[in-house]
């Protein structure tokens, strides 16, 4: 019994080494691939509004402040803790910071998706996902002001793990407020939310799965009543569907291979749309067979994480206008666009149904050997697509994983402009300092740069 004992607790150990490593992996990888320009530059939300109310509010009023419509409490919360650090690495902590949450979700989906990407090789590489995206590093990643993307990925495995202990729910009921309560698209995916309920476990395990089920409809109904009572600034937009349809294939899908998204509009006015139709096609025939051929929970995460990832581009360009182009005219002109940060949380979610896919196909049983002739064949032929499916992600993601323009790429780095600042406050103590951002700067007090 002694043996049996420690043998379990070195395989538990080996599998937290496991999801620990994993984690660890994404986050510096995430942090690589942003160069040392952008991780010491500031961005957006980060060094304006956000920082800007910490200072105004104090860092409890700050937290669940409204802005845009949303609650934004995970983002908020690490402009605390970088403002608790020195402010010459006030940017630097931002962006690892950010990195380390990447990282945290890929540790938290290695063991939330479990249940429906048993297959490891799949679930190590949906883990990943989060920090090899191709248009990651471009906007959203390393910055407070598009974690909520990564949080997004994030809430579906959280809202269908069923917990094997009460204590595992409570932990994972934590996780999911943090989640709910900094990204309001996680409403989507609350009818994920039935698969914890049904299934095989009893009714001890099912009722495990009550206080997620209460955090997630708690805080998405915070997050409505936010945005019901909350004045949005930015102008909404009615794109043409097929303006819609097209700008998903040219920019979240096309991107999936092909981060440079100004080549694939000029690739489709040189040589037609079959360009992004063909892989489009295919991607699309390989999901539909994961559909037809995987457990009925795999099936339906296909289905919602492909399905929320066209709305995701649908509702920002309905939301903000700002993408409400004529892409089904694949004009010249479209080019000039460059990728935009819903391309890359659409992306990511696609990205994802693919990698469930895979798992699915290749994952899938080899018939017994009276199954027949025929039956071995079409086991054969799916589990090579399932394979050659997650060999395709693979050398998309890491095909494209090297360091590359982003928008922070021209700084300004923070760090830099920290002395002369602190000089131009010697000389008024009691007063503010701008220290610039990409595209916002900053009002320094300061008090915090001399000391006071």
């Amino acid at each position: 019994m002694d043996e049996r004992r420690r043998a379990r607790t070195a395989v538990g150990l080996l599998r937290v080494a496991a999801v620990v490593g994993i984690g660890a992996v994404a986050a510096l990888v995430a942090a690589w691939r942003l160069g040392a320009v952008s991780r010491g530059t500031a961005w957006a939300e980060d060094a304006g509004l956000f920082l800007r109310e910490r200072l105004a509010l104090g860092p409890v009023d700050s937290l669940l402040h409204p802005y845009a419509g949303y609650l934004h409490l995970v983002p908020r919360l690490l402009v605390d803790v970088a403002w608790a650090a020195p402010v010459q690495w006030y940017a630097v902590t931002i962006s690892l910071g950010a990195c380390a949450v990447v990282g945290s979700v890929s540790s938290a989906v290695v063991v939330l998706a479990r249940d429906v990407v048993p297959w490891w090789p799949a679930r190590t590489v949906l883990a990943l996902l989060p920090a090899l995206l191709p248009l990651g590093p471009y906007e959203i990643s390393g910055n407070a002001a598009n974690l909520h993307w990564f949080l997004l990925f994030l809430s579906p495995w959280l809202f269908a793990h069923r917990p094997r202990t009460w204590w595992g729910a409570g932990a994972q009921a934590a996780l999911t407020a943090l989640v709910v309560l900094s990204e309001v698209q996680t409403v989507v995916f609350l009818p994920v939310l039935a698969l914890a309920w049904v299934g095989r476990p009893g009714t001890g395990r099912r009722l495990r799965a009550l206080p997620v089920t209460v955090v997630a409809l708690a805080g998405a109904a915070a997050q409505v009543v936010t945005a019901l009572t909350t004045q949005r600034d930015s102008q909404p937009g009615s794109p043409a569907f097929t303006d819609v349809v097209a700008g998903w294939l040219l920019q979240p899908v096309a991107a999936l291979w092909r981060p440079d998204v100004a080549s694939v509009v000029r690739a489709v006015v040189t040589h037609g749309w079959s360009v992004v139709l063909v892989p489009a096609g295919v991607l699309l025939v390989l999901l539909v067979a994961a559909v037809v051929a995987a457990p009925w929970r795999t099936r339906w995460f296909v289905v919602a994480l492909t399905a929320v990832s066209f709305g995701v581009w649908w509702a920002a360009l309905l939301v903000n206008g700002v993408g409400e182009l004529p892409w089904a005219q694949a004009r010249q002109s479209l080019a000039a666009i460059p990728p935009l940060r819903y391309a890359a949380a659409s992306g990511l979610l696609l990205l994802a149904a693919a990698v469930v896919a895979a798992g699915a196909l290749a994952g899938r049983p080899a018939p017994a050997h009276d199954g027949g002739a025929g039956r071995r064949a079409v086991s054969v032929v799916v589990r090579t697509a399932g394979w050659g499916l997650l060999g395709a992600v693979l050398v998309a993601t890491l095909g494209n994983a090297a360091q590359g323009p982003t928008r922070r790429s021209d700084g300004p780095v923070w760090a830099d402009q920290v002395p002369a600042a602190r000089a131009a406050c010697e000389r008024d103590p009691d007063g503010t300092v701008v220290i610039r951002a990409a595209p916002w700067n900053a009002d320094v007090p300061c008090e915090r740069l001399v000391g006071r």
